[in-house]
């Protein structure tokens, strides 16, 4: 058997599970019953998912709920009436409240990216002929003739199997 879920805003089992599509965005909550009642998730007219995670994350009973940003002075009462921060410095202020925020929002709290398979096998290829044609260069120029044949050789050895590879 799984393990059950946990509430997201205490340590009890969450019973009620909320799905939040906004721009094309997944946004999911899991509740145990008194956290929904208590947010007035059983009552669906006025209900934000977005203000439940910034009520969550952002409590001003928390110990962080006195912070303020030392250059632009905003609050983590102003960054949920705005839904951004005031200056870069707010992100490392607001750091301790805001990763665990973004953890249940999102996989993860670094931006990775997305990249095509393809691109980067395309792009590690190119790397490395450059670098065989800049150990090239350097062998003919030194007079190493004998090393500069073996990489022409590996360089088309690599161009060769890149085509095949391309071809399938």
């Amino acid at each position: 058997m799984a393990n059950p879920l946990k509430c997201d805003l205490c340590p009890k089992p969450a019973t009620v599970h909320l799905t939040q599509i906004v721009n094309s965005k997944v946004h999911k909550v899991d509740l145990c019953e008194a956290c929904a009642q208590a947010k007035g998730v059983t009552d669906p007219s006025g209900f934000s998912l977005s203000d439940l995670l910034l009520k969550a994350s952002l409590n001003p009973e928390s110990p962080a709920g006195g912070l303020r940003c030392e250059r632009c002075g905003f609050t983590q009462s102003d960054f949920k009436k705005h839904g951004r921060f005031g200056c870069p410095i707010c992100y490392d202020t607001f750091r301790g409240v805001v990763e665990p925020m973004l953890e249940t929002m999102h996989n993860g709290t670094a931006h990775t990216g997305k990249i095509p398979h393809r691109a980067i096998e395309r792009k590690s290829f190119y790397d490395r002929v450059a670098r065989l044609e800049l150990d090239l260069a350097e062998a003919i120029k030194s007079e190493r003739y004998e090393d500069a044949a073996r990489t022409r050789d590996e360089i088309n050895q690599v161009k060769q199997a890149f085509n095949q590879h391309v071809a399938l």
